[in-house]
């Protein structure tokens, strides 16, 4: 597979865009032809796992506030590995890196405090244009912030574009580290917000508890019982009842609660967690939506799933059931957004992160 660049000046590219999601699992990688408005293509995708070490010095980043030689070094290694992954794809797929009109490229974030005007996602998309040889497009989030908007979700303008044709109200659900909503109505309007807690939580449980780095399967989980009154405490959340827009960092939300809990049982009250603060979301949308299409890892999670499909009016399915592939879909949408920002596009808007006005975004690093 070798696509080129159109042959129509307006027509749609090659973009190719990284994500390095709140998970802390590894980079997805995909390409897509789009026009950046309502012609997207989904083409190639990988992931590319995160060595253990580079891993927990990313985990120890983590709300860090202060630039210094450790996070220079762990950004230079990440972009590295970035780098690694962009020419894993191209080469799989047999793609000439100077057909690709852009890398989107979202970095990682190790901090995000929107009502202090903070956000900071390591990457050097610099650096990252001299390993590719192509244009970068980062920094998608800063403006955003600065106008006085959350800087998320971001993804909001890709899921419109992908859901143009579904039946309407429908809601897009990412169950990354964090979980966020894109709610797309009729007529096009879109609300978007952080719901709570995705799988972070229970990822650093099974970590602290097991060493393992997820609930595969969600297995322990399911040998768990939900202890309610843990549930009740952590649903007080005032997080949970604030009208969007609204956006969480992943250390928002404290396990303390489960504490002394089994394994199984704080596992299984965390997947429930989840799901809770999810259908709490729905009393901030104009309608309950038609059907939840669920990506991110946490649609691997049958317990997760199923309590979802319990508390949530509507169809609950995994992104699959439209023909898109869940694991690349944040990677899509950031090749997405590179050629919005390109052509000057807006990829925020009052209703997805409360910006003043429809605001473009991210930066352009030549190659």
């Amino acid at each position: 597979m070798t696509p080129g660049p159109s042959s129509d000046p307006d027509g749609p590219v090659l973009a190719l865009g990284l994500m390095s999601g709140t998970s802390l699992d590894g980079i997805d990688a995909a390409l897509i032809q789009t026009d950046g408005s309502d012609r997207v293509t989904p083409l190639g995708h990988l992931t590319h796992p995160y060595a253990e070490a580079l891993r927990e010095r990313l985990r120890a980043c983590l709300g860090r506030e202060a630039r210094d030689a450790a996070i220079d070094a762990v950004e230079r290694e990440l972009t590295q590995a970035h780098a690694v992954a962009v020419g894993a794809l191209l080469q799989r797929d047999g793609v000439d890196a100077a057909s690709v009109r852009a890398i989107g490229f979202h970095g990682h974030t190790i901090l995000h405090r929107p009502g202090c005007g903070l956000t900071w996602q390591l990457g050097d998309a610099a650096l990252l244009a001299g390993e590719t040889g192509i244009d970068v497009v980062a920094d998608f989030r800063s403006a955003d912030v600065a106008a006085g908007g959350q800087g998320a979700p971001l993804a909001p303008a890709f899921h419109r574009a992908i859901a143009a044709d579904l039946e309407k109200p429908v809601a897009m659900l990412n169950v990354g580290g964090v979980a966020n909503v894109t709610w797309i109505g009729a007529d096009g309007s879109m609300i978007a917000f952080d719901t709570g807690p995705g799988n972070a939580l229970i990822d650093d449980w099974m970590r602290q508890r097991t060493g393992s780095a997820a609930d595969e399967d969600g297995r322990t989980a399911a040998a768990g019982q939900v202890d309610d009154t843990v549930l009740s405490s952590m649903l007080a959340d005032p997080y949970l009842d604030l009208p969007p827009p609204k956006s969480l960092d992943r250390l928002d939300f404290d396990p303390t609660p489960a504490a002394a809990l089994s394994t199984e049982d704080g596992a299984a009250t965390l997947t429930a967690f989840t799901a809770a603060a999810v259908a709490r979301a729905v009393a901030h949308l104009p309608e309950p939506p038609r059907r939840w299409l669920v990506c991110g890892g946490g649609r691997h999670n049958p317990v997760l799933m199923q309590m979802l499909a319990v508390r949530l009016a509507g169809a609950v399915e995994p992104i699959e059931s439209i023909g898109w592939d869940g694991d690349a879909l944040e990677a899509q949408a950031f090749a997405y957004l590179a050629i919005r920002s390109i052509e000057g596009l807006p990829v925020s808007w009052p209703g997805t992160t409360g910006a003043p006005a429809p605001l473009s975004g991210g930066r352009l690093f030549p190659s």
